[in-house]
């Protein structure tokens, strides 16, 4: 049973930062035309991301240090795995990658980022919903 403790610790770990990533993706919105959308879209990755190894912490599923959605993906065990197209995964990994940099990638529109954090969204519930309880429950 202790080990089940430690995993579902480090699986609260990845919940509460994938959590703080949603929240500054979504409050970084409200700045309407002046929200940095490169910045939400790498927060929404970042939620996808730590979601994702979340659940791969819970299914003893070992992963390498990487920002790619779709190799993070691949690990997921098929039952559990959230429906992401293909598109939607380069999407997420471009923000997490070539995004984050200059160099002549053109400025991301507010439709796409408000589209970033709903698709956050949508993993978080899909993923929360595979979770145990005692890995959703916010730190004391």
């Amino acid at each position: 049973m202790r080990r089940l403790d430690q995993v579902l610790a480090v699986v609260a770990e990845w919940v509460q930062k994938a959590e703080n990533d949603l929240t500054t993706a979504a409050h970084t919105l409200k700045l309407r035309a002046k929200c940095p959308t490169d910045t939400v879209c790498f927060h929404a990755q970042q939620c996808v991301e730590k979601y994702l190894k979340a659940l791969l912490v819970l299914n003893g599923v070992s992963f390498p240090k990487t920002h790619d959605i779709e190799d993070i993906l691949a690990l997921v065990p098929a039952p559990c795995r959230p429906d992401l197209s293909i598109d939607d995964q380069a999407r997420l990994t471009n923000y997490a990658t070539v995004a984050r940099y200059p160099g002549g990638q053109p400025p991301i529109a507010l439709a796409e980022a408000r589209c970033a954090v709903s698709t956050a969204r949508r993993v978080r519930r899909d993923v929360r919903r595979l979770l145990p309880r005692q890995a959703l429950r916010r730190p004391l």
